[in-house]
């Protein structure tokens, strides 16, 4: 019965190690996935802002191609 006992206590303690080394590791790679997720975030934000940008742009000029055309056929 000791003996069993002694196994036991050892497959625990194992275990335990186990999940605390595992514990460690999740906890490291979910920083470094908020980490990636955070970096998406910017370079979509800063993608959408270009974008946005370039839609105004487009249409600053159309607008301006419009006003000039009309200045001209009047």
């Amino acid at each position: 019965m000791d003996r069993m006992n002694s196994q036991l206590y050892l497959q625990n303690c194992y275990i335990m190690k186990e999940n605390e080394r595992l514990r460690k590791k999740a906890q490291l790679l979910n920083q470094e996935n908020q980490a990636l997720l955070s970096e998406l975030k910017d370079k979509l934000s800063k993608a959408n802002s270009k974008v946005n940008n370039n839609i105004l742009d487009l249409n600053s000029s159309s607008s301006s191609n419009t006003n000039s055309t009309y200045s001209s056929a009047n």
